[in-house]
């Protein structure tokens, strides 16, 4: 509709403001321009005026009006050219055709990884500009992993902006709309909600691995969580088959050392795990150990958590002797 509301009323217009005296030139050079959100039509061409774009204001303020797309235009970072047509500049700033780039945050990236994924994009021309902001306004975990359409070149803060935006709309809508009031802080259920995302494979098994930390926490047990301390090792990466060594890093986000909650989130969780953390599943499990099949066996006692570590291993065992059994033969 708002193409044909504009191929109806444009031409027309527009041929008669030409012969009552608005006269127009071949278009010059490209200009970026960045429309910001909560710009009326009129702030919208004044700015591009200024800018060298709308070369009539008249003429493009009678063209939104008469087309209806006053009310269409969408904000965004855009490459017009100078003395652009009315009309070309009008359909891409109804229909939001910015230079946004598309970029997915996947849950579970800690701002290092989500820095070097905005850098590579060309989204932030830095990546440590983007993590001396993370660290000095303690943004890690608040970054929420989604898709993004950012224009390239938008730049760390701008981008920060966004995602702590929508990190508000949904996690912190989810805190605030939980029911019953949530003991823990949202501080404190966004810092188990980043270990559970990290250590979750299921999504099944979310409440049940929430319901572990939490159980482990009520009774002052350490949290144990290996995700922590591939955190504390500040690889910018996930390191995989922690050693004894790793285990014994000194660092307050080394939860096999310290007792209690890490000082902050170790990644950005999704809502999913956050909202695990506040409805937990109903369940004494203290402990839990990988099964074959991607998920977990949850274990009471240490006793059944032995047992449970122990078939684990021989089902491992068995695994790796069938992989060698099929390359021998090869």
């Amino acid at each position: 509709m708002k193409r044909a509301a504009l191929a109806a009323g444009a031409a027309a217009l527009l041929a008669a403001l030409v012969v009552g005296g608005a006269r127009f030139v071949a278009p010059g050079g490209p200009v970026v321009v960045d429309v910001p959100e909560g710009l009326t039509a009129r702030q919208t061409t004044d700015l591009l005026a200024r800018k060298g774009i709308v070369q009539s204001v008249f003429v493009f303020r009678v063209l939104l009006k008469v087309t209806g797309l006053d009310r269409e235009l969408k904000p965004g970072t855009y490459t017009l050219r100078e003395r652009e047509w009315p009309t070309v500049i009008a359909r891409k700033l109804a229909l939001g055709v910015t230079d946004a780039v598309k970029v997915t945050i996947p849950e579970g990236f800690m701002a290092a990884q989500i820095a070097e994924r905005l850098e590579k994009a060309g989204i932030i021309p830095d990546a440590r500009e983007f993590r001396a902001i993370v660290e000095k306004r303690k943004l890690e975990g608040r970054l929420f992993p989604s898709t993004y359409h950012m224009p390239r070149g938008y730049g760390a803060p701008k981008a920060i902006s966004a995602m702590t935006a929508e990190f508000d709309r949904q996690i912190g809508a989810a805190y605030a709309a939980a029911s019953p009031k949530p003991d823990l802080s949202l501080e404190e259920a966004l810092i188990v909600a980043s270990i559970v995302e990290r250590e979750a494979v299921l999504k099944t098994e979310r409440p049940i691995i929430a319901a572990v930390y939490l159980n482990r926490l009520r009774i002052k047990m350490p949290l144990q969580a290996d995700p922590t301390v591939q955190y504390a090792l500040n690889l910018g990466y996930w390191k995989k088959g922690l050693t004894h060594y790793d285990l014994k890093t000194p660092s307050a986000y080394n939860t096999y050392i310290r007792r209690g909650l890490p000082p902050g989130p170790i990644c950005s969780p999704g809502v999913e795990a956050f909202k695990a953390v506040l409805s937990p599943a109903k369940t004494g499990a203290l402990y839990f150990v990988a099964d074959m099949t991607g998920g977990h066996l949850f274990s009471e006692t240490n006793e059944e958590h032995s047992k449970a570590r122990m078939m684990y291993k021989k089902q491992l065992r068995k695994e790796k002797e069938r992989l060698k059994r099929e390359a021998a033969g090869r």
